[in-house]
């Protein structure tokens, strides 16, 4: 028996125009944008439709429009009936995961997504911290390689285990450079610096994290009805667990490659990828390249994915 999950992208994803085709066609989705905007007291679909693109990809504003992106998305694609057997989201996708399964109301997880992406910017001042994709580095090799150059003083991390042969650090500036030259090291081929706000998926961002766990505690989670996956733990997470792991996430690893090995595992064979873009699509694919894999980004992706369903 064949088993679907949904994926849900994080930062990184975003376009100006995501979901303009669901907000126009679907009255479900065209709701969503409306919640967002009532929500956070600003014209969100407005900032998502037209941009800057400067302004859509500063995080505090990233995040709530990619949850809100995806949503309207899936909102659109349950209309066709199809269901799904377990939900995961990669970093901020877990809160569009949560959404889909119940656990959080959209209102809620657009207003927790909104403060987390202000207490991500605010954790570690500008241009202090960075990351970087390494490329065909030893997962091993290279957490040994960033425990030793942390040691000299300057922090760097594991931040996203994503697929095989492709990890992303996280640090401050001077720790993932240091990492970067020594990379050859580590059987890797070479790092690739991302764009970037701030060093997430770290230590450095305790502060980000305490702040949300206050945030958190101003919301009700309902016991869910499909399994979401976790980013901590990479399996799904426990009635009574949500808080505590939304509250490491913010400063421990995403396990993707282990919770996409995970849903295989479970018997999962296909994977729609609902939201802005196609990275995760990419990226399961590298994990796993006999799995059926399928994107809903637009209204022609959409009926595809049902067409083949």
């Amino acid at each position: 028996m064949s088993k679907i999950a949904f994926v849900f992208p994080g930062q990184g994803s975003q376009a100006v125009g995501m979901a303009k085709e669901a907000y126009e066609t679907v009255p479900a989705s065209k709701e969503i944008f409306e919640v967002a905007d009532q929500t956070l007291g600003f014209s969100l679909s407005n900032l998502i439709f037209e941009g800057p693109e400067t302004e859509l990809k500063q995080t505090s504003n990233t995040q709530p429009a990619l949850l809100t992106a995806s949503i309207a998305w899936l909102e659109a694609f349950r209309e066709k009936g199809i269901q799904a057997d377990y939900m995961a989201g990669h970093s901020l996708g877990e809160y569009s995961a949560l959404v889909a399964a119940g656990v959080l109301s959209f209102a809620d997880a657009v207003s927790i997504v909104r403060a987390r992406g202000q207490y991500m910017e605010q954790a570690v001042p500008g241009g202090q911290g960075a990351m970087a994709a390494v490329l065909g580095a030893d997962r091993e090799a290279l957490g040994v390689l960033c425990r030793d150059v942390s040691e000299s003083g300057h922090i760097v991390e594991l931040a996203n285990m994503n697929c095989p042969g492709q990890i992303v650090i996280s640090g401050v500036k001077e720790g993932v450079a240091a990492v970067a030259e020594r990379v050859k090291e580590t059987g890797g081929k070479r790092a690739i610096a991302l764009e970037v706000s701030g060093p997430f998926h770290s230590s450095l961002m305790k502060d980000a994290a305490e702040k949300l766990a206050d945030k958190l505690k101003t919301v009700s989670f309902a016991p869910a009805n499909v399994p979401v996956v976790a980013n901590v733990t990479a399996q799904p997470v426990e009635d009574g667990q949500v808080q505590q792991l939304l509250t490491e996430q913010v400063y421990s690893p995403v396990l993707w490659e282990d919770s996409v090995t995970w849903l295989i595992e479970q018997g999962v064979d296909t994977f729609i990828e609902i939201g802005s873009g196609s990275v995760l699509t990419g990226l399961i694919k590298k994990t796993d390249k006999t799995v059926k894999l399928y994107n809903v980004n637009s209204l022609e992706t959409l009926e595809a994915t049902v067409a083949a369903l």
